[in-house]
Order: structure tokens, then C-alpha cells, then sequence
């Protein structure tokens, strides 16, 4: 079992180096072949190790070797397979395998196929890494390759400049967290000594009243070391203020959009979070305020996805409202049902976004709901599986999104904590908002007249088979995963998750969940129909309201299409001042103090002094003789004078 485990995180990296190092000379179908194979491997190993170790309740450590060794700092290279860890690496690998086949097809043609295979390789490699982390600095290490990688992959049409900002954009909002995520690692070193889990977990209970004294005030240390690991997480997972990224990393190819942006680097944030659930458990307060960011995150993308044209930024905005249910359900202790929303959320994501890159094929690269309609008959393999994905998104009952978000709004009915019914409300409103934008999507994509030109319509055809082999293995997930997984996951009194979740016994919310009544247990299915009800009315029945209700409130409709003008914010209060400031440093610092004092001040010394020892050089004898005689009588005198 200790083989299988490591030849899951390694058979990636090795996929990674063979399409890198030899794609360019054995070709595209090496490339293909290698990754995919490999990749094929890793989830077969995974799948196995989530029926003999995670159904079973066991776990497994794996030392490799020991990283850093400095005095009395210790940090061991290894993995670490509990029921977490077993879960995220069958998602991450089956979702990954299943987008490196679609890109076999989705990327034929492409003149830099081996490049994209190895990055999409790395990225599940460092997101496996991440994954199977037994200590926080490895986690940072698979943190901050899954970046690196999302930098590439979504500028991986570098000939573009719109690509080439995206990636840019995506690679400094997520420092930003970044910076949170370290200070939150220090942080946790100076109150325990170390950055194992084990150790740490195990210390919580003795330092659970620690403080920190900081600028005349004391703070409680277990709190401030939580905020700061949110604010890392806000950054991975795209929560509202550092969620900016997201929407535009759509410049990516289809397949990065749903490796990165469904089940793997968004939902890095979560994992973290649920990994430190003994952290968290002592720090009530940072629990509230990861509640109240993912409640708002949820309604806020999801009013921006409810007006955008976009296909695939539709999906996006989707992606960061999902999100921000799964970190309600963190913030109230509902851990479980938090890795059980991702779980779900992983297969139909992963499936509407490959969906959408089938209908972009399909239209001729066409990204515009308002540019399509009515083709609905010539991909008909698509429509369908683009309904189960949306109706899982949507929560309709018995699809896989029904049974995670329910249990997710449950929890915050049921929650203790004074944010929770807060949680509730926004998330009900989110969730019409969610079937609203869904059926918008289905209906001016697929229904209706027909709006593209007649060249477009006329070249519409169904996907290859290697681009929909992908979309109806999701399709299956999407449709059987709630219900499949729901007893084991979140099923009262299951112990699937052992010791790998931490919840004390007055913060239980789980066992309550189950007996709310019924109007709450059916509200989310409520909200879902009306959401639907409320976009077939707009979009079938009275087609003239959208317009008129962006004409009659135009100042809403602006305000909600401009992304709530967040870009525009940031443009004003950071990126001028910044780019202000550095004219500054550059006209008066570089170039007037350091190059006018420096090389600049030197040169021009020399040919100053230059050109007075150049008017010395009359050529006349007599002037020549003078100055000898001039510097023999001021040695003679030096001489005489020591």
C-alpha cells in the first residue's frame, strides 16, 4: 500500500518529465500517450486505496525523507493517507485523467500540445503533494506549485495579451494570500514549536488560551493564526475581495478551466481549511468570519453570473458562489458536510465546463450565449449532459448537488452561532439565484431561435468521442456521487472521516441537521424551482423582460454587469497609486539619484575632468617645460619642508 501511495503523487511528475523533456522530439501522440497513461495509473491506484483504506476507516503515513534539518527545526518529506487526504486524491486524480482525455481532442492541432500535457501533469502533481501533506511547509510547497502552474497554464497562449494579463493577475491576487498563508505558518510555529500536524493537533487543547502581545494589545494567538490562514485560503478558493482572478483565468484553455477551477486548486483553500478543523474548533471567532465571507461570496458571484454572456465565465462565477457554500459549511463546523459539497461540486463543475468547451467547439469557438440558440438538435450528446450538470448545480432533487447543498443549508439552520441563520438567508437567495443563471445558460444556448449566422449553424456538429467519453464518465458522477456517498459521508452517526475531522461536542451540527423540519429541509429545492420558474418566464415566455428590466434599472443592472466594480476598486485604490508610485521611484529615484549619482555621475565626472586636462594639451614645448619645472620645485619643497 506504501508503493501505491507514493506511485499516485510520483506517477504525474514522471508524466510531466517524459512529455517535457522528450514531447518535442517523439511528438504530440508520445506526449499524450505518457500523461495520460501515467495519469490512468495514478487514479486506478488512488480509486483502489479509497475502497481498502478509506471504506475501512484506516489511514497510512509514508516518510520519504527529511527535508529540512536545522538545529532543533525538522521538517519530513512524506504522505499522509487518512480519510481527507484518501478523498481529495480520488477526486483530484479521477477529475485530472478525465480532463487530460478531453484534451487529447480539445487540443488537437495545437502547436504546443507536449507543453500543455506536462503542465496539466505538474499541476496534478503539485496538487497531490498538497493533498497528502503530513505538515503545513509541504503544503505550501504543493500551494505554491498549484500556482505556479495555474500561471501557466492559464497564459499558456502567451501570443496573446489578454492571456498573458489574466495569468498575471491570477499569479498576484494569489500572493496576496499567500503572504496570509505564510504569516499563519510562522504564526503557528511560535505558539507550538513545529508545523507537523500530528504534533500541532495534539498541542491544540494546552495552548487553546495563548496570546499574542502585538502594538500595546493582546490578541488570542489560535485566532490570529486562523484568520491568517483563511486569508490564504480567500485567495486559492477566489472569496469575495481576493476573488477577482477567477473569472478572468477563463482565458485558459477549456480543459485548464475545469482542472483548475472545479475540483483542484479552488478548492485548495477548503482542504486547508477542514485540515486545521482543531485549530479552528478554538477560535469561534474565525469561524464567523469565514461564515459571513462565504455567505457573501455566494450571493455576489452568483448575481454577477446571473447577467454575464459568457458561457465560461458563467461556469466561473458559479465556481466562487459553490465555494462559498462549502466555507459557510466550514465556518459552522459542518466540516463533512463541506468536503461532501466538494466532492459533488467536482463532477458536475468539471462537467459543465468541459460541457461548455464542447458547445465552444461546437460553435466555432463562439463564447456568447447571446450569439447561439436553437443547436440544441445538432450536439444532442452535449445538451444532456449540460442538463445533469445544471440540475446538479441547481440542487434539483435526487441529483448529485441536491443532497450536498441541502445538508450545507441545514447546517446553518441548525448552527449555534449568531451568523448562522444569516448563512441560512443568503443562502437560499443564492441558491435561486444559482437555478436562475442555470436555466439561463441551458435556454439561450440551446433553445430558442437560432442567433449565430448561417456559416456557424451550418458547420455545428457533436464533439469527437475522445472529447465526450470525458463528459458522460462526469455525467454519471454528477448524477450518482450524492446519493452514493451521502450515508458515508455525512450520514448521521458515520465515522468515515475518524480522526481526520475535529469537532467538539457543543459545536456539533451535523446530528441536528438531520432533524430539522421539513419546510427547511425542502427550502433549497423550493428555491431551486423558483429560480427555474423565474427563468423560463424570461427567457421562453416573456422574452422582452430581460431588456426591459436592464432599461428600467439600469443603474442595478450596470453595477451588477460591471462585476460590482470590484476591478474598477482595485484599479483605484491600489494599481494607480502603485503604478504613480513606481513612476516616482523610477523618474526621481533611478534614474536622477541612483543613475545620476552612479554610473550616469561618473561618466559625466569623467568627461568633465576629460575635457579640462584636454586644454593642458596645447603642444607648445615651453608650456610643457614650465609644468616640469613647476613640479620639481613642489617635490624639492615637499622634501624639504618633511
Amino acid at each position: 500500500m506504501q508503493t501505491l501511495a507514493i506511485l499516485v503523487v510520483f506517477l504525474p511528475l514522471i508524466g510531466f518529465l517524459l512529455a517535457g523533456i522528450l514531447g518535442q522530439k517523439l511528438g504530440d501522440r508520445f506526449s499524450q500517450l505518457a500523461t495520460c497513461g501515467l495519469m490512468g495509473f495514478s487514479t486506478v491506484f488512488s480509486v483502489y486505496i479509497f475502497f481498502q483504506l478509506g471504506l475501512h476507516g484506516q489511514s497510512l503515513s509514508v516518510p520519504l525523507f527529511t527535508w529540512i534539518h536545522v538545529e532543533f527545526f525538522e521538517v519530513e518529506w512524506g504522505i499522509q493517507l487518512d480519510s481527507l487526504s484518501i478523498v481529495m486524491i480520488a477526486v483530484v486524480t479521477v477529475v485530472s485523467f478525465m480532463v487530460h482525455i478531453y484534451s487529447v481532442g480539445y487540443m488537437k492541432g495545437d502547436p504546443g500540445v507536449p507543453r500543455f500535457m506536462s503542465y496539466l501533469s505538474l499541476f496534478t502533481f503539485f496538487m497531490l503533494s498538497l493533498v497528502t501533506a503530513p505538515n503545513l511547509l509541504q503544503m505550501f510547497f504543493g500551494w505554491e506549485g498549484v500556482g505556479l502552474c495555474s500561471y501557466l497554464l492559464i497564459g499558456y497562449w502567451y501570443d496573446r495579451d489578454s492571456a498573458n494579463i489574466a495569468a498575471i493577475k491570477a499569479f498576484i491576487v494569489n500572493r496576496i494570500g499567500d503572504i496570509g498563508f505564510v504569516l499563519g505558518i510562522l504564526t503557528i510555529f511560535g505558539i507550538f514549536g513545529t508545523v507537523d500536524f500530528s504534533a500541532v493537533f495534539e498541542l491544540v487543547p494546552e495552548h487553546q488560551n495563548d496570546t499574542f502581545s502585538f502594538l500595546m494589545g493582546k490578541y488570542h494567538a489560535l485566532t490570529l493564526a486562523t484568520l491568517l490562514l483563511f486569508i490564504g485560503a480567500m485567495g486559492k478558493s477566489a472569496q469575495i475581495g481576493l476573488h477577482t482572478w477567477l473569472p478572468d483565468a477563463m482565458e485558459g484553455p477549456t480543459p485548464v478551466s475545469a482542472l483548475i477551477h472545479a475540483a483542484t486548486m479552488v478548492t485548495a483553500g477548503v482542504f486547508m481549511i477542514v485540515r486545521v478543523s482543531p485549530l479552528l474548533e478554538y477560535a469561534p471567532l474565525t469561524r464567523e468570519f469565514i461564515t459571513l465571507i462565504g455567505a457573501a461570496t455566494a450571493l455576489i458571484t452568483a448575481t454577477i453570473a446571473c447577467v454575464q454572456n459568457d458561457i465560461k465565465r458563467i461556469i466561473a462565477y458559479s465556481t466562487c458562489s459553490q465555494l462559498g457554500y462549502m466555507f459557510m459549511a466550514a465556518g459552522l463546523s459542518g466540516y463533512s458536510a463541506s468536503m461532501f459539497h466538494l466532492t459533488t461540486h467536482a463532477f458536475f463543475k468539471a462537467l459543465l465546463f468541459l460541457g461548455a468547451g464542447s458547445v465552444i467547439h461546437a460553435m466555432s469557438d463562439e463564447h456568447d450565449i447571446q450569439k447561439m440558440g436553437g443547436i440544441w438538435k445538432y450536439i444532442p450528446i452535449t445538451y444532456v449532459v449540460m442538463w445533469i450538470g445544471s440540475m446538479a448545480l441547481a440542487g434539483i432533487p435526487f441529483f448529485s448537488g441536491f443532497y450536498s447543498k441541502d445538508i450545507i443549508i441545514d447546517v446553518e439552520w441548525v448552527s449555534q452561532l449568531p451568523v448562522g441563520k444569516i448563512a441560512y438567508v443568503l443562502a437560499i437567495a443564492a441558491a435561486i439565484l444559482t437555478a436562475f443563471y442555470s436555466w439561463r445558460l441551458l435556454l439561450l444556448t440551446f433553445h430558442g431561435k437560432p442567433r449565430a449566422g448561417d456559416a456557424v449553424m451550418s458547420y455545428i456538429h457533436e464533439s469527437p468521442l475522445i472529447i465526450l467519453i470525458p463528459l458522460v464518465v462526469l455525467a454519471i458522477g454528477s448524477l450518482f456521487s450524492g446519493s452514493l456517498l451521502y450515508d458515508l459521508f455525512v450520514g448521521e452517526g458515520t465515522t468515515f472521516w475518524g480522526a481526520a475531522i475535529f469537532v467538539l461536542p457543543e459545536d456539533d451540527v451535523m446530528t441536528p441537521a438531520h432533524h430539522v423540519v421539513h419546510w427547511v429541509e425542502w427550502s433549497p429545492s423550493i428555491a431551486a424551482f423558483l429560480g427555474i420558474g423565474v427563468a423560463y418566464l424570461f427567457y421562453v415566455y416573456e422574452t422582452d423582460w430581460p431588456e426591459k428590466f436592464a432599461t428600467t434599472f439600469k443603474k442595478t443592472y450596470l453595477f451588477v454587469y460591471n462585476k460590482w466594480y470590484f476591478d474598477e476598486l482595485y484599479q483605484w485604490l491600489f494599481v494607480n497609486p502603485s503604478l504613480k508610485f513606481g513612476k516616482v521611484l523610477w523618474e526621481e529615484g533611478d534614474q536622477e539619484a541612483i543613475d545620476g549619482l552612479g554610473p550616469n555621475g561618473l561618466a559625466t565626472l569623467s568627461v568633465a575632468s576629460g575635457g579640462v586636462l584636454c586644454r593642458l594639451q596645447t603642444g607648445y614645448v615651453y608650456h610643457y617645460a614650465f609644468a616640469m619645472i613647476i613640479g620639481l620645485v613642489l617635490m624639492m619643497g615637499w622634501y624639504f619642508f618633511m
